[in-house]
């Protein structure tokens, strides 16, 4: 849903910026570069010392910066497959700094090895639940499903709870119960779209396989066709 909507709204808000940032001379590839350091720097400076709300602050601003460099890319015509790649990829690097970043801080200040651990897992099992639809559409499988929750759900739900849980060191009591409830809501959430993708992609498979498998199909039909 927030892929559909949010994105699409935020696309439009930001392209008047990309469209300056190309008057500027500045490539999509160094808008790309840019915000994932500017996340990263975000998540493991301010989130390891207890730092949520400004964190979530300095994350959020370069966090758009995947929108406008996609949105660059389509102005200037040069959408590729390098750009795909490299922005998957470091969408993932950032990704990780922040619950990395997360984990840090249960590990330490925090004093919490439950949601350093919870932190951990919504690490992985993001990097998991990507390269699950990614090796599916590899063996040629449409992956056809979304799942309950996805990148910007992830980013969504431990973001908002971060920054609020932030303004407990500005005198707002009780709000810091938000961010382990998130990282809670993030783990389930996303071992659940992992099935989910799983179960797709064991259905499409055999269906590919079965399909494969029929007269006059796959490698059969084909050498026929050659002979004839």
């Amino acid at each position: 849903m927030l892929n559909k909507y949010a994105r699409a709204f935020f696309t439009r808000v930001l392209t008047p910026f990309a469209a300056f940032l190309i008057r500027r001379g500045v490539s999509p590839d160094a808008v790309t570069f840019i915000g994932t350091a500017g996340v990263v720097a975000g998540a493991l400076v301010f989130f390891p010392r207890g730092e949520f709300f400004w964190g979530t602050v300095v994350i959020t601003l370069f966090v758009f910066s995947d929108l406008v460099d996609g949105n660059m890319a389509r102005q200037l015509g040069r959408s590729s497959r390098w750009g795909a790649f490299l922005d998957s990829t470091l969408d993932r690097v950032a990704d990780s700094a922040i619950f990395g970043g997360l984990a840090l801080w249960y590990a330490g200040s925090g004093d919490n090895n439950i949601l350093c651990a919870v932190s951990i897992f919504c690490l992985a099992s993001g990097q998991v639940v990507s390269y699950t639809k990614a090796r599916g559409e590899a063996i040629g499988l449409p992956v056809a499903v979304n799942g309950l929750v996805e990148r910007a759900e992830r980013l969504v739900i431990s973001l908002v709870a971060a920054g609020f849980a932030g303004l407990h060191k500005f005198g707002v009591p009780g709000i810091d119960i938000l961010l382990p409830i998130a990282l809670w809501v993030v783990a389930v959430g996303s071992l659940v779209t992992l099935v989910q993708r799983m179960v797709t992609v064991r259905r499409e498979s055999a269906e590919a396989d079965a399909a494969a498998a029929e007269p006059g199909t796959g490698a059969e039909a084909q050498g026929s066709e050659a002979t004839s």
